[in-house]
């Protein structure tokens, strides 16, 4: 009978060293982890998150799969994820559609509430649109496109991806600092818009580096100029729009990992440090750096204040350009 309370304990003892082990484990997500992406396949989007995707799958030896939602700008991806368990299962590629412009132009509209619903974990890449001309366009530089639209205002044509895009806000942004007045022209995607430039229905795209370089490249298109302050790499000879007089102006397009609003700080920061891991890797640079992403990584804190600052910036070029969007 002592022989057997003495096994029991023996063994009530071992079951209460294993359980601290079990639980420390458990907040990991045992199956597939998900990034969801609210873009077609193919985009910027779709491609960065299957870089990032590809590697956290070998570093984690677990399945990584990219996602597709796409519709609404990338704003019903970002309405799925808000509501999935906080467990690490399910990300989301975050872009300034779905965490800037579109609480900027739908306030109150949208079914989620950036601050509340996510927990920013690490930013991906950001990349500077373009600035492009037709080759037949006559102003080939920033002034000359601000003498153009003052000579003739409301008739010189810029197209965008689609009203409330990323490119549509850029020439909001645009047209406020130059204080002219230029006709929007919203396409359904980078593709018509670009090709209506080519043809010359149109003279000028606020567009993002990916979609536009490959026409850049080909002499179908001219760069005028790109929206960060600093050069990328892949165009080191286009000038920014603050070397031609626009100090400040920046109109980037950005991504970065984000998870519901619950999600343990545990597993956001195991996800920032591995996916840092990642965007260090010389082979994930050259790659991102084909598509115009640069300045990926950092802390968790660096990524939320980004996006705060960003929030901030596009609210006021909405409010200030009266601009109306039903999204």
């Amino acid at each position: 009978m002592q022989r057997r309370t003495l096994v029991h304990a023996a063994g009530a003892a071992l079951a209460s060293i294993a359980v601290p082990s079990v639980q420390a484990q458990a907040p990991w997500p045992i199956g597939p982890v998900r990034i969801v992406v609210g873009f077609p396949p193919g985009g910027g989007t779709d491609a960065l998150a299957r870089v990032v995707a590809q590697k956290l799958t070998t570093l984690w030896g677990q399945q990584v799969i990219v996602e597709t939602k796409a519709g609404a700008a990338g704003l019903l991806a970002a309405e799925y994820v808000a509501q999935q368990a906080s467990d690490g299962s399910t990300l989301l590629m975050a872009h300034i559609n779905s965490h800037a412009l579109g609480p900027a132009l739908q306030p109150g509209k949208l079914r989620y509430n950036v601050e509340r619903d996510f927990v920013p974990i690490v930013m991906v890449g950001v990349t500077p649109n373009l600035l492009v001309a037709h080759p037949g366009a006559p102003s080939k530089s920033v002034k000359d496109v601000v003498a153009a639209c003052k000579a003739e205002p409301g008739k010189i044509a810029f197209g965008s991806a689609g009203l409330g895009s990323a490119q549509h806000l850029a020439l909001e942004m645009f047209k406020q600092a130059a204080q002219v007045d230029a006709l929007h022209v919203p396409y359904k995607g980078s593709g018509p818009a670009l090709t209506d430039l080519m043809g010359g229905q149109i003279q000028y795209c606020f567009e993002t580096m990916t979609s536009a370089t490959p026409h850049v490249k080909n002499g179908k298109i001219i760069a005028v100029a790109q929206t960060r302050a600093k050069r990328a790499k892949g165009h080191p000879t286009v000038p920014t729009m603050q070397e031609q007089g626009f100090d400040g102006f920046e109109a980037t397009t950005w991504y970065g990992l984000v998870g519901p609003g619950k999600l343990p700080a545990a597993i956001a920061d195991r996800i920032n440090r591995d996916t840092n891991t990642v965007l260090a890797m010389p082979d994930v640079q050259e790659r991102l750096e084909t598509y115009g992403a640069e300045d990926g990584g950092g802390t968790r804190e660096k990524f939320a204040k980004f996006i705060q600052d960003e929030q901030v910036k596009w609210a006021r070029v909405v409010k200030d350009g009266n601009v109306k969007v039903e999204m």
